[in-house]
């Protein structure tokens, strides 16, 4: 007899679907994708969306879309937490979410839980679909291949199962029993990168976690980047390129963009600034406390980097160069 876990699907497509969305919405031109962050979010994240953001929870995030989203205080968005932390934890701040397909998601590793997240998830705020990174993981590629499932063996006799919207099914060929993983594309996917050029060609320095199927997997894309760069960039040296130009939807410049976070060669995490917000979300009086001094008192990533200062960020880069 096959099961299925009892979990709700928050988000599938068919192979169709998949190919069809990317045959008829997706420009293979280059054109000029510079954009800001106030129109890139105006145009592609609205109430209800699913949102995949890339990096790894507090490492290489695009806070600057994040910080846009709270401000612009768009509701009820489904998450795909492969690998969220921080960036998840402010959107739930701003009470943008109403659901998460759980893999790695509401712990600041050796800083502790987050106890803005999980008022919000005992509390039933917040629905929670469990998965494990590998699952979610070859859920986008299976978006990103145009197949509306992959087998896998990860998730059998585990509870991690029960919990989760897969099922299991039989091989065609042997017989053996296998968990179908649905495939997941995102309405939009949000990912910060090193380089991009203007037509949305990116580069990544380090691992890429998963970002590079989940840009092939998304509807939409849209990518901030610490440095924008000449095309040549990309043209004198293909191997660069860890996102093509005809994956991406919106580009926007925005150095320290990860911030409080890490990117890997550029800057270390803000620790000072993580511990301040850990500490505010002891409540909610003091977490709007919080966002309304670094979110919504300031009009854009430039004025909350302001408030950060010069200083800090200059430390912050010396930090990373001795790793």
């Amino acid at each position: 007899m096959f099961e299925e876990g009892k979990g709700e699907l928050l988000s599938s497509c068919t192979a169709d679907e998949i190919r069809d969305w990317n045959r008829n919405n997706k420009d293979r031109g280059l054109v000029d994708k510079m954009t800001t962050v106030r129109s890139a979010v105006e145009k592609y994240v609205k109430d209800g969306t699913y949102l995949a953001i890339g990096g790894f929870g507090h490492i290489r995030i695009s806070m600057p879309l994040i910080y846009e989203i709270v401000r612009h205080r768009i509701k009820h968005l489904q998450i795909s937490g492969h690998t969220a932390v921080h960036d998840l934890d402010v959107l739930i701040a701003g009470d943008c979410v109403d659901a998460v397909d759980v893999a790695y998601a509401f712990a600041y590793e050796t800083r502790g839980l987050s106890r803005n997240g999980r008022r919000a998830v005992e509390s039933g705020k917040i629905k929670c679909v469990e998965w494990t990174n590998a699952s979610l993981s070859w859920r986008i590629k299976a978006a990103a291949m145009g197949l509306p499932f992959l087998p896998a063996r990860n998730l059998l006799g585990s509870d991690t199962f029960r919990y989760s919207a897969a099922k299991e099914m039989e091989c065609p060929f042997t017989g053996q029993k296998l968990v179908a993983l649905p495939a997941l594309m995102p309405d939009v996917s949000i990912i910060h990168v090193h380089y991009a050029d203007k037509y949305g060609n990116c580069s990544i320095r380090g691992t890429t976690v998963k970002d590079d199927d989940l840009a092939k997997a998304s509807k939409r894309v849209i990518v901030t980047a610490e440095r924008i760069v000449p095309d040549t960039f990309f043209r004198n040296d293909p191997e660069r390129t860890t996102i093509p130009y005809f994956c991406v939807d919106a580009v926007i410049e925005a150095p320290h963009g990860s911030h409080p976070g890490n990117m890997p060669h550029e800057y270390y995490f803000d620790e000072e600034h993580i511990r301040d917000y850990l500490k505010a979300g002891a409540d909610d009086g003091s977490l709007k406390d919080y966002l309304d001094k670094w979110v919504y008192s300031v009009n854009d990533f430039d004025e909350y980097l302001d408030l950060v200062g010069t200083k800090k960020l200059n430390e912050l880069r010396r930090l990373e160069e001795l790793r």
